[in-house]
């Protein structure tokens, strides 16, 4: 009885999220301030303007994005995934070293955009923009999708959805 009891509270443990969302940080971060290394976890900043901000290292993870203005930002190192970036704007923004697995950028701007080293495995860039983003291998985008209206970086295909 008692094993079975221990196992319970450890499979509770494992169940625990690691780190929950800090609201002071969203907030921070949802007000106009930059906020590099914070943990946004599930943070709603659609139809937010956070142009040229920094939130490098930031744990983004199932963060709402959607039709926001964010031009010049930095995302780069951070965790992105399951990100929803949907009809927004990302012109020059950074995502270098991000993990951007499972992210949606269907519909977005991402002209200019440096992907440099970032995880592209299954992103949705349907409908998206990015014929001068940086950093894309085709070994990258081999590892998303994307539809007949998505533009490409010059010589690179996008695996269709």
């Amino acid at each position: 009885m008692k094993r079975i009891a221990f196992a319970l509270v450890a499979a509770s443990l494992i169940a625990l999220p690691a780190a929950a969302q800090n609201p002071a940080q969203i907030s921070k971060a949802g007000s106009g301030a930059s906020c590099p290394g914070c943990n946004l976890f599930q943070a709603d900043f659609s139809n937010k303007t956070l142009k040229g901000k920094n939130f490098a290292g930031a744990r983004l993870r199932q963060a709402d994005l959607s039709s926001g203005t964010f031009n010049g930002t930095s995302f780069a190192g951070g965790d992105l995934r399951d990100l929803n970036g949907f009809g927004s704007l990302f012109g020059n923004a950074n995502f270098s070293r991000a993990n951007l697995t499972n992210a949606t950028f269907v519909g977005a701007y991402l002209e200019g955009a440096n992907f440099a080293g970032a995880n592209l495995s299954g992103v949705n860039f349907s409908g998206a923009e990015m014929r001068s983003a940086r950093g894309i291998t085709q070994a990258m985008m081999d590892q998303a999708c994307g539809d007949k209206s998505t533009v490409a970086p010059k010589g690179i295909r996008i695996p269709i959805c």
